[in-house]
């Protein structure tokens, strides 16, 4: 998700695997505008999520030949634009005793900048923690050992499909409200995609099963 928005950008239902980490990554940079920088990522410490970046968004380098043996193969290095930092949770005895932030790919000094401008200078992962929260408490497929657990994989990715286009254009948020001045000061509501900027309005569940998407 997008910190600064809300944005629900991708999802992907998977095994907790690097391929599934690139499946990921590669969904989102297919939806980034070429033209665009490529975004800041921040996450906990499942090793996965580096190896992917690298995938999606590294270059091939040529290690230099010593003269000795065979010529090394290329290897993947984080491209310049790549800035990716870790929120690592220290544990004892199965309890949260600490929590180390460290800085994966990129300048310590350059993601604090754009973390500066953008989620108040905070690496953490609280939003997209609390997203998570809410499609638990919105979707009781995510609820662990019951009945209403997902037994079919495809009509589970549509039913989170749903649950993204809800999110994004249905539900506001409660920290996406602005200030307006109308006689008396009140809140004007948004969801992740009017604070996007991407509609000017909150949608009906209405308007959004009836909303024809255009052919491709």
């Amino acid at each position: 998700m997008e910190a600064d928005t809300r944005v629900l950008i991708s999802h992907h239902e998977g095994k907790r695997t690097a391929d599934d980490a690139i499946e990921l990554f590669k969904d989102i940079e297919g939806k980034r505008n070429p033209e665009s920088q490529v975004p800041l990522f921040i996450s906990d410490d499942w090793d996965p999520f580096e190896e992917a970046l690298l995938n999606v968004y590294g270059k091939a380098q040529q290690p230099p030949y010593k003269g000795i043996g065979r010529k090394p193969k290329p290897v993947l290095v984080p491209g310049e634009d790549l800035k990716y930092a870790q929120v690592c949770k220290k544990r004892e005895k199965g309890s949260v005793v600490g929590m180390v932030k460290r800085v994966v790919f990129g300048d310590l000094e350059d993601i604090l900048s754009i973390l500066g401008a953008d989620v108040e200078g905070r690496i953490n992962t609280s939003y997209v923690e609390r997203l998570n929260l809410t499609i638990r408490n919105s979707l009781a497929r995510f609820i662990r050992k019951t009945m209403n657990s997902s037994k079919n994989r495809s009509v589970h990715i549509k039913i989170v499909d749903f649950l993204q286009a809800w999110y994004n254009f249905v539900k506001p948020h409660i920290s996406l409200r602005v200030p307006e001045i109308d006689g008396k000061r009140k809140w004007k509501q948004r969801t992740p995609l009017m604070a996007k900027q991407l509609t000017d309005h909150i949608w009906s569940l209405e308007e959004l099963l009836m909303f024809r998407v255009p052919v491709q």
